[in-house]
């Protein structure tokens, strides 16, 4: 699988006076089991541009090609992009409406006409992949806590079995431990499914952790691409357009600033740990 974004441009409200571009000519490619992480300030167009991904929006101009075909081509055709391409809102658990956690995962599944073996077998490895045992398939999903009804209604797109997975902000309005278990299920859904995600975040230390590839978008346009590395090493670009490297950057670069010999390219807590256990060694 891969995606292709050719001269995309969206308009909101066109010739009226609430007309507004919020994509303006995105020229992208993602590959097979890539990991792309999506940055911007509030009104970058991060939102409009994972919704053309499964034709949810439909362009101004431009294309959205899912292996060379354009999604955009034969509207009769729309169900199965949606299938292929399975995009998670923020807040998905306030789409749960069933009355089990595994009635709400196999509803999608059952849509689709499948034998009951076969929803068995994609509800049981959606839970799974997203750290969700048999004990919850029986319960209401309003009794499980925030991260679990979170991950019960991603588990219910990954039951779909979609080739692009795509999250807009999964960790908003989540304590810590909720957080966490989002992101390291998140992680795993990616190793082991080997499928393209999108993740959609503000969080700088989220990104640089999981990452293979950001895209950092600026009033509707693709301002830089690259790896974790290679995009907070432009640290004085972030910041003009509001943005900003991981805190344990700033941490690093005041400690070098201060006289300190540690490197200052580094963007994870883990790495930071490392570079720090090496300078407190020799400086012993």
């Amino acid at each position: 699988m891969s995606i292709e974004i050719k001269h995309l441009t969206h308009i909101y409200n066109p010739g009226t006076p609430f007309e507004h571009k919020a994509l303006d000519d995105i020229n992208l490619k993602i590959e097979d089991n890539e990991f792309i992480c999506i940055i911007g300030h509030t009104g970058s167009g991060k939102s409009t541009l994972i919704q053309h991904l499964n034709a949810l929006l439909v362009p101004e101009s431009g294309e959205v090609l899912l292996n060379g075909e354009n999604i955009y081509a034969d509207r009769s055709k729309l169900k199965s992009v949606r299938q292929r391409v399975g995009l998670v809102f923020q807040y998905p658990e306030h789409q749960l409406f069933e009355m089990t956690v595994y009635k709400d995962v196999a509803y999608g599944p059952g849509n689709l006409g499948l034998p009951q073996e076969e929803i068995d077998s994609r509800v049981k490895n959606a839970l799974e992949t997203v750290g969700l045992d048999e004990s919850v398939y029986d319960k209401s999903p309003f009794e499980l806590s925030g991260g679990q009804r979170r991950r019960a209604a991603i588990a219910g797109v990954l039951a779909m079995e979609p080739e692009v997975l795509i999250l807009d902000e999964p960790t908003a309005g989540l304590d810590p431990k909720g957080r966490d278990e989002i992101l390291d299920s998140i992680k795993l859904m990616h190793e082991k499914r080997k499928i393209i995600v999108i993740l959609v975040s503000h969080s700088m230390e989220d990104v640089a952790k999981l990452a293979d590839r950001i895209i950092v978008l600026n009033d509707g346009k693709v301002a830089l691409t690259g790896t974790p590395r290679e995009v907070f090493s432009k640290v004085n670009e972030l910041e003009k357009i509001g943005l900003a490297a991981p805190q344990i950057t700033y941490v690093l670069s005041e400690l070098a600033a201060k006289g300190y010999d540690v490197r200052t390219d580094i963007y994870t807590v883990a790495e930071a740990t490392e570079e720090l256990y090496k300078f407190l060694k020799q400086v012993k």
